[in-house]
């Protein structure tokens, strides 16, 4: 079956996007289409019906097709646990660790995985829109490759090249991603494709051509800056500072080393009485923020004391004091106990740490990593959610008083709330999507919704990419090229 894929001159050049954004159109058109990304390397993962992990990207991709997210669709997930150690997720599932020493050759094990979760794929579809990563140009790392010309060689899959010229030298960028690479590389791009320019197209028609004349590839082309790709998730880069004009509230977010799944904040980010202010390391915790949002790590107990070392702690207790409210979702949960154990050396060495002290629970460490969709509702208001668990250990109660926060559809019960409603936590990633979910806690925190359906916004926002990209790319030479 045809399939076509995207490699960009760099990373955050609109891959993950202008995939999502071909996927819906052609599941407009009435083809059966799928995503695919060979190797994803992100802590922002999402989970499939059957408990597997699969990138954050692939799964809003797999939405754009208007079908369920499978481990088909991102066969090998790294997961980077420090700067030289990424946990291995192949197909769903942990098979181990990744050391940077041994990236470029280690990666090529894998490939075997990753074909036959393509050739899967591409037997259950009409069309699959592959997604690559970072760069190709990356000559480095061409050796051992299963992410970009490695795979398109072995599945021999035609190359589309992105350019993002909003961020200027993208001619250079073309010509240059042309002239690094190995004949038989160059030869499996097809065309190019400019993205997010701002202003009149006529104004590069000169530079469009020339990349046309230098490289030989087809110009399919030029797609202007869209507004709404900023309603979208995004996977990796974490966003900018949102501050909507009639804001009444604002969210302190501290950004810690292996922060994971911080797209916990995109529907809260999408209502207009809020503030997300995303404090950075050097910064205090503003004094004028009402809540602070703990968001998941992929170490928590390196994060935690990163967190200390930045004076956050002392911060937050003052926080406190001011009346101010405490949300920690999964890593952010585990910190605000009082204890975490690693006994296995699940993070590193085997150790104790202290929390925060805020909840009275205590976490314990375990290698089994419990993957799973859940749903329930949250006990003091009885309001409904859906999300996602993705957590290595146990987190249990003591002995002072609390309260649960969740109970989930089959009766357990779940996270943390001080008896006074100030400080809460628990493992359901994704918790503030449903509309009423989120409309409990913004009343709680002292404001109010707007309502909004976040899952129809989303998915308006594919449309209006979709739509663009009808219009401004040459989707038959597209459909033609992929055979």
């Amino acid at each position: 079956m045809p399939a076509i894929m995207l490699q960009g001159t760099g990373s955050n050049v609109g891959k993950s996007i202008l995939t999502a954004g071909l996927c819906r159109v052609f599941a407009n058109r009435g083809l059966k289409t799928n995503p695919f990304k060979p190797q994803n390397m992100s802590n922002n993962a999402a989970v499939t019906k059957d408990g597997g992990e699969i990138g954050r990207a692939q799964a809003l991709q797999a939405q754009a097709c208007r079908v369920a997210p499978s481990t088909l669709m991102n066969p090998v997930l790294l997961k980077p646990e420090s700067d030289c150690l990424a946990q291995v997720i192949v197909r769903g599932q942990v098979k181990g660790h990744l050391h940077a020493a041994n990236f470029v050759n280690g990666r090529v094990a894998f490939l075997p995985d990753v074909l036959a979760a393509f050739e899967t794929l591409r037997a259950q579809s009409d069309i699959v829109i592959v997604e690559g990563a970072g760069s190709p140009a990356e000559i480095n790392l061409r050796q051992g490759d299963i992410a970009n010309m490695g795979f398109a060689q072995a599945a021999n899959v035609p190359v589309i090249m992105i350019g993002d010229i909003d961020r200027g030298g993208v001619i250079a960028a073309l010509a240059g991603t042309y002239a690094v690479l190995a004949p038989e590389d160059r030869d499996l791009i097809k065309g190019f494709i400019i993205n997010r320019l701002r202003g009149n197209a006529s104004i590069f028609q000169s530079g469009y051509e020339f990349i046309e004349t230098f490289t030989g590839w087809k110009g399919l082309g030029i797609l202007p800056w869209i507004d709404d790709v900023r309603k979208l998730p995004s996977e990796d880069s974490i966003p900018h500072d949102i501050e909507n004009t009639s804001s009444s509230l604002e969210i302190a977010v501290p950004l810690m080393p292996r922060i994971a799944n911080f797209d916990d904040l995109d529907a809260l980010e999408s209502e207009t009485c809020l503030k997300i202010t995303r404090v950075r390391p050097g910064q205090p915790l503003p004094a004028t923020a009402r809540v602070v949002f703990l968001p998941g790590s992929k170490a928590t107990i390196a994060d935690l004391q990163f967190f200390r070392q930045q004076g956050w702690d002392i911060d937050l207790a003052a926080h406190i004091r001011r009346g101010g409210f405490v949300f920690g979702i999964c890593g952010g949960y585990q910190m605000l106990g009082h204890t975490i154990e690693d006994p296995d050396g699940v993070e590193g060495i085997p150790t104790t740490v202290q929390g925060l002290g805020l909840l009275p629970i205590n976490t314990i460490l375990r290698h089994d990593k419990q993957v799973h969709n859940t749903s329930g509702t949250t006990l003091a208001d009885n309001a409904p959610f859906t999300g996602y668990e993705i957590h290595c250990g146990e987190t249990i109660p003591d002995h002072s008083p609390s309260l649960p926060l969740i109970k989930r559809q089959d009766g357990t019960l779940d996270g943390a709330i001080s008896p006074d409603g100030r400080i809460a936590g628990c493992y359901i990633h994704r918790l503030f999507d449903v509309t009423a979910q989120r409309a409990a806690w913004l009343k709680r925190w002292g404001t109010r919704s707007d309502g909004m359906d976040y899952a129809l916004r989303v998915d308006q926002a594919l449309e209006t990419l979709a739509a663009t990209m009808e219009s401004r790319l040459d989707i038959e030479s597209l459909l033609a090229i992929a055979g």
